[in-house]
Parts: C-alpha cells; sequence; structure tokens
C-alpha cells in the first residue's frame, strides 16, 4: 500500500469500527458539541458582505472553522487551527514562523491574503502581509474563523485578492466565570487563565493572560536551528447591549522573544479597538469602528520597526425597496512606520507617513424569489498609486432549499508595500537590490464559479472552480542602478477547491477537503527578471485532508486527522502525509484532559525552506488541561 492510502485506511477501518459502537454507547448528552453548526442552513457568516448573512445563500467560497473544530484538533496557536481549513495552504517554516495563503504564492511573507481579527487588519505595510509569529489569541474564546478564498478587495479593501481570513472571538456575555488552559508537551508548553464578569449597565467583561515557551526545531542533521522562543499576552474585552444599540470595547498587548543564532529578535505591541453598532426603527443599520495598534519588531541584522496605525471605518446599511439591500461604508488608515536598519539593508525614507482611504458600496437585489445578484466596488486610494476602483459581481441561484449555484467575477489588487518601493540593500550605495519607484500595484481579474448544498440534514459539501489572471506580478529586473523590483510577471491561476461534512451517526462525524491548483506564469513581453517564478512562491499542486471527530461515550471523545500535501516545486520539499490524534476525557461536565500526538506515523518531515538549512518537523506529543471551575 502506497504511503498516502495507508494512513487514510487506518482512519477509515479504525473510525468506521468504533463509529456504530460510539453510536450505540453513547448518549445523546455525548454528541458532538457543535451539532447544530453542522446543519449548513443554520451557520451565519459576517465576512463576505460584511453583515450577518446565512452561509448556504452567500455567493462565495466559505469554509467556517467552529470552536469545537479548534478544541477538538488540539490545535495551541492561529496557524495550527488554520490547517483545519482544506482551502488553505498552511506550511510551517520553524518553531514561530508559517506561510499561509490560498490559491498560490505561498510564502513566509505571503502578501495576498487579509487577515482580520473582530474586525481589526493585522497588516503590516512593510510587505503587505501578516507576521504569524506576534498574531495571538485566546483560542478558548473565538467563536469561530471564517475563511472565504477568493477576493475580497470590493468591501475590504487591498490585499485580499485569494481570501480573507476573519477570526471572530466570542461576545464577553457567553463567557462567563473562570476559564484555565494548559499544554505541556516534548516540542511546547503554554498557559492561559480567563475570567468574566458582569460589567454594569447591562453589559460585560472578561479578562486573560496567556504565556507560552517553544522549544527549538532541528535540521535534518539533527542540528538546532536556535529558534526557541516564549512570550506573553495579556488582554480584555467588554460588550454591553444599549436600548438599540451594541457597544465594544478589546484591547490586547503582548511581549515575545525569539533566538536566532547569537542574537534574540525582540517583539511587541499593543492594541485597543472600540465598536458601536445600531439597528434603528425601519430596519437599516449602521456601525463605527476605530481601533489604534503599536507594534514594534527589533529583529538583529534585518529592522528594527516601529510601527503605529489609526484606523476609522463606518458603514450604514438600509432597504430603499423590498428587493435591494444597499451596504455604504468609507474608512481611512492612518499609520508612521520608522524602520532603523542594519548595515545588511534598509529602508528609505527610514521613516514614512502612510495614508490609505477608500469608500465601498453594495447593493444585494432580489432579482426572483431564487435568483439574487450582488453589486459591489470601492475605490481605494493608497500612499503609492492614489485611486484603484475594485468592483465584484456575484450571482446566487437557488434551485431549491437545499442547494445553490453561485459565480462571480472579480477585480482585485495588492498595492505597493514599502518593499517595493522603498527596500534597499545594502543600507548605502551602491545598491544592489532597491525597490523600484515605478513599482504599480498587482492585478487579478478572477471568476469563480461554485455549488453548495446539504441533501440530507447529515451532509454538506462545497465545490469552487476558479480561475485568476495576473498582470503586473512584482519581478526583480537589472537596471543601471542596480537590481529594482518591477512589475514583470504575468498568467493565470486555476483551480477547483471542495470540502464536505457528513455526520455519520449522532456521535460521529467526518470531514473531508481537496484542493488543486495550477499555475502558469511568465514574464511580460520585454521584462527582465533574475530570480525566477520561484520568488512569486512555492505552492503544491494538489492537497488533501480527512478528519475523524468520535464521542466513544459520554465522556471519551476521539479525533483522528490525516492531511497530504503535494511536493512543492522550488525549492522542493517532497510530499507528506501527516496523521495526527487526540483523545479527550471529560472528567467532569466543565473540565476536560487530551493527550494530542502530531505526526503520529513519521518521526519527521519538512513543510518549507531550502534542503540546506530548512526544519525538520518531528513528532510531538502534548498534554491539555481545560479547567472551568
Amino acid at each position: 500500500m502506497s504511503a498516502p492510502a495507508w494512513p487514510v485506511a487506518l482512519l477509515l477501518g479504525a473510525t468506521f469500527a468504533l463509529g456504530p459502537a460510539a453510536q450505540a454507547g453513547a448518549p445523546a448528552a455525548a454528541s458532538l458539541a457543535d451539532l447544530s453548526l453542522e446543519q449548513l442552513r443554520e451557520v451565519v457568516v459576517t465576512t463576505v458582505a460584511r453583515r450577518p448573512e446565512r452561509l448556504e445563500a452567500t455567493a462565495a467560497s466559505v469554509y467556517v472553522i467552529s470552536a469545537d473544530d479548534i478544541r477538538r484538533a488540539g490545535a495551541t496557536t492561529i496557524p495550527e487551527a488554520l490547517r483545519l481549513a482544506p482551502t488553505l495552504s498552511v506550511a510551517r517554516a520553524d518553531a514561530n514562523q508559517y506561510a499561509v495563503s490560498a490559491r498560490g504564492f505561498n510564502n513566509v511573507l505571503a502578501n495576498k491574503m487579509l487577515v482580520v481579527i473582530d474586525g481589526r487588519p493585522v497588516y503590516t505595510p512593510l510587505f503587505s502581509g501578516v507576521f504569524w509569529e506576534v498574531q495571538d489569541v485566546m483560542l478558548e474564546d473565538v467563536a469561530r474563523i471564517e475563511v472565504v478564498t477568493g477576493p475580497s478587495t470590493a468591501l475590504w479593501g487591498s490585499n485580499a485578492v485569494n481570501g480573507l481570513i476573519h477570526i471572530v472571538t466570542r461576545n464577553a456575555a457567553a463567557t462567563a466565570g473562570a476559564l484555565v488552559s494548559a499544554n505541556w508537551g516534548d516540542r511546547q508548553r503554554s498557559a492561559a487563565l480567563r475570567y468574566g464578569f458582569d460589567g454594569g449597565a447591562g453589559g460585560h467583561l472578561r479578562l486573560y493572560a496567556k504565556s507560552y515557551d517553544r522549544q527549538d526545531t532541528h535540521r535534518a542533521d539533527g542540528l538546532s536551528v536556535g529558534d526557541a522562543a516564549a512570550g506573553t499576552q495579556v488582554g480584555f474585552r467588554g460588550d454591553w447591549a444599549l436600548a438599540q444599540s451594541t457597544l465594544t470595547l478589546q484591547g490586547d498587548a503582548y511581549r515575545s522573544h525569539i533566538d536566532q543564532g547569537a542574537t534574540t529578535r525582540r517583539l511587541g505591541g499593543a492594541n485597543l479597538l472600540g465598536r458601536w453598532e445600531r439597528t434603528f426603527a425601519d430596519g437599516s443599520d449602521m456601525s463605527v469602528q476605530a481601533y489604534v495598534d503599536r507594534t514594534t519588531r527589533d529583529q538583529p541584522g534585518a529592522v528594527i520597526d516601529k510601527l503605529d496605525t489609526v484606523d476609522l471605518i463606518a458603514q450604514y446599511g438600509f432597504r430603499p425597496a423590498d428587493a435591494h439591500r444597499v451596504l455604504l461604508g468609507a474608512g481611512y488608515r492612518h499609520a508612521r512606520d520608522d524602520v532603523t536598519s542594519f548595515d545588511a539593508i534598509a529602508m528609505i525614507p527610514a521613516v514614512r507617513t502612510m495614508g490609505w482611504g477608500r469608500v465601498f458600496a453594495q447593493d444585494e437585489i432580489g432579482l426572483t424569489r431564487r435568483l439574487a445578484v450582488t453589486l459591489a466596488a470601492s475605490v481605494e486610494t493608497n500612499p503609492y498609486t492614489g485611486a484603484q476602483l475594485l468592483p465584484s459581481v456575484r450571482l446566487a441561484y437557488r434551485p431549491n432549499a437545499e442547494s445553490t449555484w453561485w459565480g462571480a467575477i472579480s477585480r482585485a489588487s495588492r498595492a505597493p508595500s514599502r518593499v517595493d518601493r522603498d527596500y534597499v540593500q545594502p543600507a548605502r550605495p551602491p545598491y544592489l537590490i532597491a525597490g523600484g519607484p515605478d513599482f504599480v500595484s498587482e492585478i487579478a481579474e478572477v471568476y469563480e464559479l461554485g455549488f453548495r448544498a446539504q441533501p440530507v440534514p447529515a451532509l454538506s459539501y462545497s465545490v469552487t472552480l476558479f480561475q485568476h489572471e495576473h498582470s503586473r506580478l512584482r519581478s526583480l529586473a537589472p537596471t543601471a542602478q542596480g537590481l529594482q523590483f518591477q512589475n514583470g510577471y504575468r498568467g493565470r491561476t486555476r483551480g477547483v477547491e471542495a470540502w464536505a461534512r457528513w455526520r455519520v451517526t449522532p456521535a460521529w462525524r467526518l470531514d473531508a477537503g481537496l484542493s488543486l491548483l495550477q499555475q502558469k506564469l511568465a514574464l511580460s513581453p520585454g521584462a527582465i527578471d533574475v530570480v525566477g517564478v520561484q520568488g512569486l512562491g512555492n505552492d503544491p499542486r494538489q492537497s488533501w485532508s480527512l478528519r475523524s471527530s468520535v464521542d466513544l461515550s459520554a465522556r471519551v471523545g476521539w479525533d483522528v486527522s490525516v492531511r497530504h500535501v503535494g511536493e512543492l516545486p522550488a525549492p522542493r520539499v517532497p510530499s507528506y502525509t501527516a496523521v495526527d490524534s487526540r483523545l479527550a476525557w471529560r472528567l467532569a461536565p466543565r473540565t476536560e484532559i487530551a493527550l494530542v500526538v502530531q505526526n503520529l506515523f513519521d518521526p519527521s518531515h519538512a513543510e518549507w525552506g531550502n534542503p540546506a538549512n530548512r526544519v525538520e518537523l518531528e513528532r510531538s506529543v502534548l498534554l491539555q488541561l481545560r479547567w472551568q471551575p
């Protein structure tokens, strides 16, 4: 039996053997905790239309990771939780860094995915992406993670080209009392404490604190990479229900350090967010959100970066007629980025003050009882290229209550970052590499066709076909001033993403996912590049996953997942199949202990990097405790 096939056979054999037993032996109270969320018609998402809507009617490729999914997977970080979405490509580069993307262009500095935590984009203008080693929340407080693949730029702005990840935490009213969680393992240790209480004036508050300690990873030759890390984070959230409105205040502060050989990378930051929402008597609604964010990054040999961000956005939704639902909004983000460089690299100017402004509008039109079209567009300005129009058209057809056909055409962009325009290497002339003074936004014209169905209450599935036509992708070309970033590449990305959820019995659920990708990129006529297409990302042509969740009894739950990732082409990373297992016991109604084993049948495998120095991710064992007194 081939390597990719035998873990699946083991999983299916075990679950089919145990599934009937679980059904017979487990009372109703022991069934999967999120069974109501398994019914597609009851899942509500807020990301696609910037308002609540049922997943079944959404004209987009959406996968929802529930709170129970995260718990049963034994995830301890946001990227590990994101592995649960079969539409995402998640590769771990070392103890702290991940490459996360969708539909191609994956990299530890991936720049075509927008990530949002409770409406707050966690975005760095350095490279238009996310530093995953500093993004953290208390996972026990996460209500769900909405993963939208495909463009979301019409409502969320530039950089949501290949998708948007929205991490939504629970309302403070849902987290009353104390919760303690702890993880002890051979590769990591962590602990978290949360306490929720009455906030007065019809409100609720929660406070939390957490810390972690991660061990070094190792190369194939056994040498340590020297990337151990430790950090702490504290935060709060308060929610108040007023007469016809709600008010949310929340904030976080963190500090961490990461070994990097003989030096140490030091990271820190804090944010504060406020959101006011009101529903009026005529059914219209309005929301205003503002946040401030401060991040610092002291990375010896690279940069010392201090980024201050202020962001304000407001939107108003109303119905001018029965067949129309209109959303109007505007936002502005102001940032001051101060980069102190070392001799190796620099940003010129060292300090840049930047502003991004945008207005957006959407009209959801019910053409017939079964057919609806959504027209949306935003006009956005950025510090480098001025205004750009980002439109989309989405069509949804519901032939019956159990299924939805949908299609979309969108224009998306990835706005220039500081690296694209301001980067120089070395810090003083003559420069070997420099940002391009004429670098403009990367553009994607995207076509999608999808089908989503729940033919019976226990089974739901989704299939999406997509094609992205890319232009003005980044290249590195020789000039009289040295190598400069230019917009030299164009090409096409097409593929299929599919997932299914089957509740085999009240106590047993199977989840499966598949992603197929074909990418063809080439230089535009007259363009020159010295790096090659591997500089744009490294992606598998295919990946799939299978996950089984079984309640063996009222107190015992067992989860097994198999994920296969195809070979990465350049630099070459061999394909791998990983099997993870989690066995949990409920010691009391609100107390659980679990044993998590990752990479169960393989001592190690690589997921990212050059063969000479890449990390081999070793088998790991983790004991988890969750206690709510």
